[in-house]
């Protein structure tokens, strides 16, 4: 068997970043035992496997692995320590394993492998799509249609109340999570992250925590969520901006309060009034991007859910983000991530945590 490492990737689906690139050079993993352990458990032939990664996430490892004409994505954690309770794998293998059935946009997932000796922690399986992703900027075959920031922003709210409005029992995912308590739960985990994160004292992470914990929202129902729903984890067929064809990244999802992935696609929703730039949006567009009232009267429109409290749930996830962007910070601070990227992370901190107050006031 020979493994071969991809250095030359043509199919670029974004010109800004591509999709698809070469390994990152401290991001490589066991390819022979990879290849040993997939062999037997996959449909395939005798043609060398070979390996690309998808560089465009900033946590888990996920890698595009080829036998001739077959492609498969496996993912795993990031390298180092890691967060109690984060980029779980199993948990994202039983959620692709049940949901794409009544879910076209998530993808499925294939096989689990819990023998960390393989390539060093517990790794999955999935179907690879094909499609856009929408990043820095919106590719060429996007930019044919008009009204694309509206269209693919739309198409992101539809995707995700559409999933709001699956039945967990019609899946098997009725035990996904514990939706009783969940958003108390949210707030008191991510404030232990922090505490595990932080390299200096921020006082404002602080005053935010208390005021999410002092107004509290009771939940309207409990929906499958998962929980970093945003453009750049949906690709689209480069045909039809209407429709989100795949969601990506599923290793947080959960059973819990629906407004909760509302909020998390809010705070990564900028507009051009911002008192500081808390995300960044695609460049490329001819036309405006709705407004994050239009985004929420879009998701209340198919979900029939109260918005009186969607500024807590923005809120939130500002706060929430900020604890993610240092656990980003730190693992490069620590050594444990050579990628460039992440050296300034630490800067997005107060911008976040000011935003999140400033709607909490």
């Amino acid at each position: 068997m020979t493994t071969i490492i991809v250095d030359t990737i043509n199919d670029a689906l974004s010109e800004s970043a591509p999709e698809i690139a070469p390994v990152r050079a401290d991001e490589q993993l066991d390819w022979s035992a990879l290849e040993r352990w997939l062999r037997p458990r996959l449909p395939v032939g005798h043609e060398p496997m070979t390996v690309a990664q998808f560089p465009g996430g900033s946590a888990n490892l996920t890698y595009l692995v080829r036998f001739g004409t077959q492609e498969f994505v496996v993912r795993r954690p990031p390298l180092g320590p890691v967060a109690p309770g984060a980029h779980d794998m199993r948990r994202e293998f039983r959620v692709l394993s049940h949901l794409h059935t009544p879910f076209d946009r998530a993808p499925r997932a294939w096989l689990l492998c819990e023998d960390e000796t393989v390539v060093g922690a517990v790794f999955l399986v999935i179907e690879r799509r094909t499609g856009i992703v929408v990043r820095d900027a919106f590719p060429a075959a996007l930019r044919t249609h008009a009204g694309i920031a509206r269209r693919t922003s739309f198409a992101v709210v539809d995707a995700m109340a559409d999933l709001h409005n699956v039945d967990p029992r019609a899946c098997d995912l009725a035990d996904l999570g514990k939706p009783d308590g969940f958003v108390a739960r949210q707030v008191s985990g991510w404030y232990q992250r922090w505490q595990l994160a932080k390299d200096i004292e921020v006082p404002l992470m602080d005053s935010v925590h208390a005021l999410l914990e002092a107004g509290l929202p009771a939940p309207q129902r409990a929906s499958i969520l998962h929980n970093d729903l945003k453009l750049d984890n949906c690709q689209f067929d480069p045909s039809n901006p209407d429709r989100v064809k795949s969601i990506f990244d599923w290793d947080m999802a959960t059973l819990g309060d629906p407004l909760i992935d509302l909020g998390t696609l809010l705070n990564y929703w900028p507009e051009p009034d911002d008192p500081a730039p808390r995300a960044t949006r695609p460049t490329g567009a001819t036309d405006a991007f709705p407004s994050r009232a239009e985004i929420t009267a879009r998701y209340a429109s198919i979900t029939g859910l109260d918005m009186s409290a969607v500024h807590w749930y923005e809120a939130f996830a500002l706060w929430k983000t900020a604890v993610v962007v240092q656990q980003i910070y730190i693992r490069f601070k620590r050594g444990q991530t050579q990628d460039a990227r992440f050296a300034s992370y630490n800067e997005r901190v107060p911008v976040l945590l000011e935003a999140a107050h400033a709607l909490l006031r």
